[in-house]
């Protein structure tokens, strides 16, 4: 048995264990088909930029399932991947060189991602070694590379030629500082300042008073609205208006979407100032006027404001307007906008050729595999269910961007119809490989797509990927769907429903069996720490290098799933500090009596108190099994604590510790007794801590209990599957507890050491359990120091 320090080594002895992990192939992933499978689909982190506390937050949690399945005695496959293509880590880039995308050519600027993103990518993979992560990292994905291009390829391919993928040109979300165009679920929603704008219309000469707070779209009207029902317009329903300022004439029509109590219940619709807008000029077949072009400049054919930004635009018709006398008046509201969740950019909505796959037709499908999969908590299952029941366009999955999956085709010069790239030849880049063919109008020119793939196509196929990496160990049958899906719940909406939606058309079932949806970190109420919102300062291998993995892993069990915490890196360093220090000093305390223990002996009789510290173990491990089968780390960490805190250290090893020191007094048997029950009740108290402590743990084990148990490390052994604790011996052991609690409080209130002698302590409890605490008055009278135990039985 080695010799404990006086204090626990901290970081550097989580570097030694790392290195002894690494080195005996520990969490090397073996298949083994005498095991149940457990399969994560772990988030790809997005390579935008370096990690931050929340990334460890939501990653720690996961990763402590991993661990309780492993030792459950599951064949855990546990992946790592990196989300390392599209927009965000162009953003990147163009961030760190100062380069714009458009501004250098497509293969050096796609060059200068594949060099960053390594560079982060390598940095990423040595954060997560540092938190003690127990994957294997050859399993580990890029989706930017070869074989994640090819299945991503190939998919899109297989859903085109199923109908289900489809290319269309229609008014289209953009975003025109990315200059590409987006889904629906890139949209973010920001309450901005600005004006209505009462704009004077006319009917025949007569004033039509209409409020917007789109005035530089009035090149671009192309009808004016009322509700049927509204008195005020119902004469004017069926005649003409004309555009102030440009003059032309538009249709009056009637809809009830028109609310009558929103401004001035006449309403604009321009080509295109929101979504309302596509609704009507597709329902009343209304002609297109262009105003805004992709740059988010007005169009050279817009009198008065060509060439202008929008904001620009929107200033100087409102001075045109004014100066005109066609201005009523400006009322400054405050009102909920559009933006890109990438950049924060005001989005517009422009006319393009795009590709899309139909979700709109899937809708109650959607909806069943929602109620198959298995929510933790169970009310994230809402946020699911609302976003289908809401959604208003299909998914739009090509981007006019650069380094991404390339979309696999080519168009006939002569009649665009698309081409589509033979699965034999993926992964392909078509700006780079010619097509060769005949189209079905005769012509052997093409030209290539140089859009890619929205990027969440590619991610969307995790469990694809997976699949492809887990069938080179044999294990493709009976893989899908995978075991658990973790990810956080902001991009349920995302990612989550991308996932299933791409899992229904390519297996026609869900992807994984459960979601496990975790919260975030809060830098300050209501604001999690993100990279974007640039209050991460304090970076998460600098908190490793100062406080240790361990002590952030403790605290990130405290929360409760899906929940979001504030990070006080003070309150942190204090709680796991202050525990991390009690086990490892009631570790070195139980481990100093264990010198000459034998596993195999077995007492002549095992005393009361020592068969209640067992059945309390035995509990808590069932209380802490079924928390974690939830996923609620937290709960079961609580319950541990419990276990461990007020059973263990502050009851149990207090009572039975003159028994341990002086075998001559009470008896070898009687120490064997507390010997066989301290030893088993602290090496499942750091099986259940090793989830969250693995290398405290795994110090602690190697000390003192690797010899006795035969297994290398804590973390290849397996927690005990116990049979129901007995509730007699537990009820005896909470009254047992109850009579040192009184003692305490006595010597407590009267100023007294805990050492002190006292006249005589009252045992209080049930009758039936005399007997039990008779064969314990030893103890208690060691650990109370009293000369007289006093009986006081009920019923």
């Amino acid at each position: 048995m080695e010799e404990f320090e006086k204090r626990y080594g901290g970081v550097a002895v989580e570097r030694e264990i790392q290195k002894y992990w690494e080195d005996q192939g520990i969490y090397e992933y073996r298949a083994d088909r005498s095991r149940p499978l457990f399969s994560i689909d772990t988030p790809p982190p997005t390579v935008s930029g370096s990690l931050h506390i929340g990334h460890i937050f939501s990653y720690t949690q996961a990763e402590m399932i991993a661990r309780f399945r492993r030792m459950q005695g599951y064949s855990v496959y546990y992946p790592f991947g990196f989300d390392d293509n599209g927009l965000p880590s162009e953003r990147l880039v163009e961030k760190e060189t100062g380069i714009r995308a458009n501004e250098t050519s497509r293969s050096a600027f796609c060059d200068r991602c594949i060099e960053t993103v390594r560079k982060y990518e390598a940095e990423f993979v040595a954060l997560w070694k540092s938190m003690g992560f127990s994957c294997d990292w050859k399993l580990q994905y890029s989706t930017v590379s070869r074989s994640a291009q090819r299945l991503s390829q190939r998919s899109f391919i297989e859903l085109a030629a199923a109908g289900h993928a489809y290319i269309k040109e229609s008014p289209v979300l953009w975003c025109t500082e990315c200059r590409t165009s987006i889904a629906q679920a890139e949209l973010d929603a920001r309450s901005v300042d600005a004006f209505f704008h009462h704009v004077a219309f006319s009917v025949d000469g007569e004033v039509l008073e209409i409020a917007t707070t789109r005035p530089e779209l009035l090149y671009g009207v192309v009808c004016v609205l009322v509700n049927p029902d509204d008195p005020r317009y119902s004469g004017l329903i069926g005649r003409k208006a004309k555009v102030p300022l440009y003059d032309f004439e538009v249709p009056l029509l009637a809809d009830d979407k028109v609310a009558a109590d929103k401004g001035t219940g006449a309403v604009m619709c321009a080509t295109f100032g929101d979504t309302t807008d596509v609704e009507w000029v597709s329902q009343y077949g209304l002609p297109y006027r262009k105003a805004l072009l992709p740059d988010g400049s007005m169009a050279p054919e817009v009198p008065f404001v060509a060439g202008l930004g929008v904001k620009a635009a929107r200033e100087e018709i409102v001075r045109l307007l004014k100066g005109r006398g066609l201005l009523v008046r400006s009322e400054r509201i405050t009102h909920a906008v559009s933006v890109h969740e990438r950049c924060g950019a005001e989005v517009e909505i422009v006319p393009s050729r795009q590709w899309y796959i139909d979700v709109l037709g899937k809708k109650g499908e959607l909806l069943e595999a929602g109620d198959r999969v298995r929510w933790y908590p169970a009310h994230m299952k809402s946020r699911y269910v609302n976003w289908v029941e809401n959604l208003k366009w299909d998914w739009c999955i090509s981007r006019q961007r650069y380094f991404g999956v390339p979309i696999p085709v080519w168009y006939c010069a002569k009649c665009a119809r698309p081409a589509f790239a033979d699965l034999s030849s993926l992964p392909v880049n078509p700006l780079e490989t010619a097509y060769s063919g005949v189209c079905e109008c005769g012509c052997t020119e093409f030209v290539p797509d140089s859009a890619v793939l929205d990027t969440w196509a590619t991610s969307s196929i995790s469990p694809m990927i997976n699949l492809d990496k887990a069938s080179e160990y044999g294990m493709g049958d009976g893989f899908m769907p995978m075991s658990m899906r973790t990810q956080a719940h902001e991009i349920i909406r995302t990612w989550a429903f991308y996932t299933i939606v791409k899992s229904l058309y390519h297996t026609g079932d869900i992807p994984w069996k459960d979601a496990m949806i975790c919260g975030f970190v809060l830098a300050k109420p209501g604001e999690k720490i993100s990279k974007s919102k640039g209050n991460a300062d304090l970076t998460p291998q600098a908190l490793i290098d100062s406080c240790s993995a361990d002590a952030i892993r403790y605290w990130v069990a405290g929360a409760r799933l899906g929940t979001d915490t504030f990070f006080d890196q003070g309150e942190m360093t204090e709680l796991s500090g202050r525990f991390m220090t009690k086990l490892w000093n009631s570790s070195k305390f139980v481990c100093s009596h264990l010198g000459d223990f034998d596993p195999l002996r077995e007492p002549a009789e095992t005393k009361p108190i020592d068969r209640w510290i067992v059945e309390r173990t035995n509990e808590t491990i069932a209380q802490a099994a079924a928390f974690l089968g939830e996923y609620e780390a937290g709960l079961a960490r609580k319950a541990i604590d419990e276990l461990f805190w007020k059973d263990l250290c502050d009851n149990y090893i207090e009572i039975v510790k003159e028994r341990l020191y002086q075998p001559d007094i009470y008896g070898a048997e009687a120490r064997l007794s507390a010997q066989r029950s301290i030893y088993y009740c602290l090496l499942n108290v750091l099986k259940m801590y090793a989830v969250y402590v693995p290398h405290l743990t795994e110090c602690i084990y190697r000390k003192g209990f690797d010899r006795l148990v035969g297994i290398d490390s804590i973390h290849l052994t397996q927690w005990e599957r116990p049979a129901p604790a007995d509730a007699e011996l537990l009820a005896f052991g909470e009254e047992l507890k109850a009579v040192v609690s009184e003692m305490r409080k006595h010597k407590s209130e009267n100023g007294l050491s805990m050492r002190a002698e006292v006249p005589s302590v009252t045992i209080r409890g049930s009758a039936r359990h005399e007997g039990w605490f008779r064969e314990t008055e030893a103890d208690l009278a060691a650990c109370s120091h009293a000369r007289e135990l006093v009986y006081d039985l009920g019923s």
